[in-house]
């Protein structure tokens, strides 16, 4: 028991966070976009891709062009841990960074990829969001795994039903998918009208 109270403890301390608010990842991608350096380009994407996709550091990393159709608008989700893949919608702001990455890229078939042609590796795509969240002054660590639960908080405030945002997400048992819910107050708009 009293590891569980350390625990809990410890948490409070360091200020911690299991997702970001929307408003939170906006300025977490807007002050890479500005400030991020020599990379910027590469990195606000990919927090804006890991974000609206609720993708894990892996998924990220092994997303290839040819997930992605900029004709058509959509981008395959090839999920790992056993979840489900998917196509997702891409939204104008996502069409518009990615066709400008695929532009200054180099001739790789990953998307997000380092120095040479390699896709990113899970490490250094810690290291990319860790800094992002320093350099946006957050006073506490941001991880990959906030954006993917930011976008599961952020679906289930816009009202989104637990089954699909069960789908979107890949989740397989909608156990992990009902945390989402819990805190939403948008499962109890309408229930007096």
């Amino acid at each position: 028991m009293s590891n569980v109270l350390e625990e809990s403890n410890l948490k409070e301390e360091s200020n911690y966070r299991n997702h970001l608010t929307p408003h939170e990842v906006a300025h977490l991608i807007d002050t890479v976009r500005k400030k991020g350096g020599w990379y910027r380009s590469r990195n606000s994407t990919l927090l804006l891709i890991i974000y609206r996709h609720g993708l894990r550091r892996t998924e990220a990393s092994h997303l290839r062009w040819s997930d992605i159709d900029l004709a058509e608008g959509t981008i395959y989700i090839k999920r790992v841990k056993g979840s489900r893949s998917g196509r997702h919608p891409l939204q104008g702001d996502e069409m518009r960074a990615l066709k400008r990455l695929k532009r200054n890229s180099p001739n790789s078939p990953f998307v997000f990829v380092g120095n040479r042609t390699t896709p990113l590796s899970e490490r250094m795509i810690s290291h990319i969001v860790h800094q992002a969240g320093i350099l946006a002054k957050f006073d506490f660590s941001v991880h990959a795994h906030l954006l993917r639960h930011a976008c599961g908080y952020y679906l289930a405030n816009k009202g989104i039903d637990t089954r699909t945002i069960q789908d979107y997400l890949g989740h397989v048992n909608i156990q992990n998918t009902v945390r989402y819910t819990q805190l939403s107050s948008a499962r109890f708009e309408g229930i007096w009208d």
